[in-house]
C-alpha cells in the first residue's frame, strides 16, 4: 500500500505513521517554510527529514484570517498548488490519500478526488478546521477526535477514532534532554516549560523576555522560541542570557525547535507549561494531567483556541490570559501564584475521548485500510 499523507498537524500526522504497517510506502506532502514570506524552515520538513519519511513541498496559498502584504501573493499560488498537486498525485499514484487538515492538504485532496483516489481526513480540534470542511466534500470516510464534531460532517461517513499522540508520550521513563546541562538538572527549583508550538510565538517570547530575571529568582526554564526570522526572538533571548549572572544563566535554556519525542520529556520534567491552546497541546496536556498558564492565540477560526483553553481550565488544569490585555507583570504574578498553589490544579473528572488516545492512531490506520 502506498499513502500520501499531508496537513498541517503533525502530531497526529507523525502519531498515524508510527502506527502503520511496516510495508506502507508513505509520502509526506507539506510546506518547507513555516510562514509565508519567512525562511524559517517548517518542523514538519525537519521531522520528516529526521524519521527518514519522503518529503515534497507544494507552494500553495491560503486563505488568511487577517490581511498582510502577502495575502494577495498567497491567493495567486492557489490554483498553482492545485496543479503541483496533479502532477504529484499522477507520479506518485498512491492507493488512498490522508489529510490532516490545514490549507495545504486542500488542493491536494481535491486533485485526489479528480483522480478518485480514496481520501480518510482527521479532524483534530473541538470545532472542525476550515479546510476539512472543505475537503468533507469530497472525503471517503472522516475521523474526528472528538463526539462534538459530529454535528459538522455527514454522519453516514463520519468516525470517532479520537486524537492520536505519538508511543513516546505513553512511556513512563523520562529521557533526559540533550541540550539540557548538568546544572540545569541539579538546580532544586521548580522548572518551567514555555513554548509556542512549533513556530514559536512571539507574544509568549515577549511576556517571557520582560519577566524573566524575575522567574529566574525562583523557577528555571526551558523556552522553546520557534525561528521566525522576522522577530528574531530565538537570538535575542539567547543575547539576553549572556548578560544574566552564571546562577541564572544555568537556569535557562532557549532552543528554536523540539522535536515531538523532545517536547514530551519537557513537558513531563515541569511543573507548569506556558503555551498556546491548539488542540493538541491540549489533548497532551490532558492526558499527562500537566497544570498550564494558557495564552490562546487570537483570530483564530470560532475562536477556537480559547474554546480550547477555557476546556481545559474547567477540567481543573488550567488558568487562561488573553493575549491582547495581558501584562507582564500580571503574568509573572499568575505564575508565582500557580507554582505556589500547584496542588489546587488537578483533573476533574476524567479525560473524556483523550483517555482513547492510545488507540486512536490503530483505529485511522484500521478506517484508511478499509477505504483503500
Amino acid at each position: 500500500m502506498k499513502l500520501i499523507i499531508t496537513g498541517g498537524h503533525l502530531s497526529p500526522a507523525l502519531a498515524f505513521i508510527e502506527a502503520l504497517p511496516k510495508d506502507v510506502d508513505v509520502l509526506f506532502v507539506g510546506r518547507k517554510y513555516a510562514f509565508e514570506g519567512d525562511e524559517g524552515i517548517s518542523l514538519e520538513h525537519q521531522s520528516a527529514s529526521r524519521l527518514g519519511i519522503p518529503f515534497v513541498s507544494i507552494t500553495t496559498g491560503r486563505i488568511q484570517r487577517t490581511f498582510t502584504k502577502y495575502t494577495l501573493l498567497s491567493l495567486l499560488k492557489i490554483p498553482v498548488g492545485l496543479v503541483q498537486a496533479f502532477v504529484l498525485l499522477q507520479k506518485n499514484k498512491p492507493d488512498g490519500l490522508v489529510c490532516f487538515g490545514g490549507y495545504i492538504s486542500v488542493p491536494v485532496a481535491f486533485a485526489a478526488y479528480i483522480l478518485r483516489i480514496p481520501i480518510v481526513i482527521h479532524e483534530q480540534t473541538l470545532e472542525a478546521g476550515f479546510a476539512n470542511r472543505l475537503i468533507a466534500l469530497v472525503a471517503t470516510k472522516i475521523c474526528i477526535s472528538w463526539k462534538d464534531s459530529e454535528k459538522f460532517f455527514p454522519k453516514n461517513k463520519t468516525i470517532l477514532t479520537g486524537n492520536p499522540l505519538r508511543k513516546v508520550f505513553f512511556q513512563t521513563e523520562i529521557e533526559p534532554l540533550s541540550f539540557v546541562s548538568y546544572d540545569f538538572q541539579q538546580e532544586k527549583l521548580p522548572c518551567i516549560f514555555v513554548t509556542g508550538g512549533s513556530t514559536g510565538s512571539h507574544v509568549i517570547n515577549c511576556l517571557l523576555e520582560e519577566s524573566l530575571p524575575a522567574i529566574l529568582r525562583f523557577a528555571k526554564v526551558i523556552h522553546q522560541t520557534g525561528d521566525a526570522r522576522m522577530y528574531g526572538d530565538f537570538d535575542r533571548l539567547e543575547k539576553l542570557r549572556g548578560k544574566l549572572s552564571k546562577d541564572m544563566q544555568k537556569r535557562y535554556v532557549p532552543v528554536k525547535f523540539l522535536m515531538p519525542k523532545e517536547v514530551n520529556t519537557a513537558i513531563k520534567t515541569a511543573d507548569l507549561v506556558i503555551g498556546r491552546s491548539g488542540i493538541n497541546t491540549i489533548t497532551e496536556l490532558l492526558f499527562l494531567e500537566k497544570m498550564a498558564l494558557l495564552i490562546p492565540l487570537v483570530n483564530t477560526q470560532k475562536d477556537e483556541q480559547k474554546k480550547n483553553a477555557e476546556f481545559l481550565k474547567e477540567k481543573g488544569l488550567a488558568e487562561v490570559l488573553g493575549q491582547q490585555t495581558v501584562t507582564s507583570s500580571h503574568f509573572l504574578s499568575v505564575v508565582q501564584r500557580m507554582l505556589r498553589q500547584k496542588e489546587k490544579y488537578i483533573l476533574k473528572g476524567d479525560m473524556g475521548e483523550v483517555g482513547n488516545a492510545q488507540q486512536a492512531a490503530g483505529k485511522i490506520v484500521e478506517v484508511v485500510s478499509e477505504v483503500v
